[in-house]
């Protein structure tokens, strides 16, 4: 393999591994967006919670990889749910109009809460571990650590499950009836509360399972939920808001052209290229690449 092929071989490598976890983050975006109609602007907190139960299960109480892993998402999950019975199911009572609007301050809120929650309860420190599974794969002469490929495969293999889910259960097909029309859901019996907690919840679980999964590689501090927010947003504008299955495709390109960019041009040019495109598929392609019909757009 000449040195041409070669770097674009580590290019490719480099960015699915990367883009697996922005899928993962972007899925559970665009389900709370597409069911709920949230903006949720609090789902990097999740990541940054799942995070910080991965650490304390793993370091404190010594679990496996595995059990901390899971463990984190099974307790960001109850999280989601808990915030969306006593947050959301009230202002959905109480809020006809302006639910995006008013959503989106309380998710911002969220956000700032639980960022300074975690600040107050843990510090500034970052905590995180060396490795989950100690050592490196050589392919093609690359070295990739043990856990950056252990941390694609769970990624894919839960978006695989939750694909899954969504298509040949009675509840996954629940969620979609709502997310394609709420009212007729509704009348054909469909219970909207349940499924508006299960959703949320999901969404907070596949955060929360993003960042245990990258402890090792990102480790937890009470502001870490920023980057991989706004990723997943970028992800979500470049295939269209609400678009569950094109959001896997996209995390992946996201992923790729952002190593792209970073080997070819160096460190802060990935950001550059990312908020490029979007700018061009919000002024060219508003509702996105992959949008949805009746689907709106961002600038909408």
């Amino acid at each position: 393999m000449d040195m041409d092929s070669m770097q674009l071989f580590n290019i490719v490598l480099t960015g699915v591994l990367r883009g697996g976890l922005y899928a993962l983050m972007a899925v559970g975006l665009s389900l709370v967006f597409g069911v709920m109609n949230i903006p949720n602007f609090a789902h990097g907190e999740f990541y940054m919670l799942g995070a910080y139960f991965s650490y304390f299960t793993y370091t404190y109480f010594h679990f496996g990889p595995i059990s901390s892993i899971l463990l984190a998402a099974v307790g960001t999950f109850i999280l989601g749910a808990i915030a969306e019975k006593t947050l959301f199911y009230p202002l959905r009572k109480r809020s006809k109009k302006n639910w995006i609007m008013n959503t989106f301050l309380l998710t911002l809120g969220i956000s700032i809460v639980l960022q300074n929650g975690a600040k107050m309860l843990w510090g500034n420190t970052y905590r995180g571990i060396t490795q989950y599974w100690p050592g490196k794969v050589s392919i093609a002469s690359f070295n990739i650590s043990n856990d950056r490929i252990a941390g694609f495969c769970i990624a894919m293999v839960t978006i695989a499950i939750f694909w899954l889910f969504l298509n040949k259960t009675t509840m996954g097909r629940a969620i979609r009836a709502v997310s394609q029309d709420e009212t007729g859901a509704s009348i054909v019996g469909v219970n909207l509360n349940v499924i508006h907690t299960l959703t949320f919840a999901l969404s907070c679980l596949l955060a929360g399972l993003a960042g245990a999964i990258l402890l090792s590689i990102s480790p937890a501090y009470p502001f870490m939920g920023v980057q991989p927010l706004y990723k997943s947003w970028f992800v979500l504008i470049l295939v269209g808001m609400g678009n569950i299955g094109a959001s896997i495709y996209g995390g992946l390109l996201v992923g790729l052209l952002e190593t792209f960019a970073y080997m070819k041009f160096g460190s802060g040019w990935q950001d550059v290229v990312s908020l490029a495109i979007i700018i061009m598929i919000l002024i060219f392609k508003p509702r996105g690449l992959f949008a949805k019909k009746g689907v709106k757009s961002v600038s909408e």
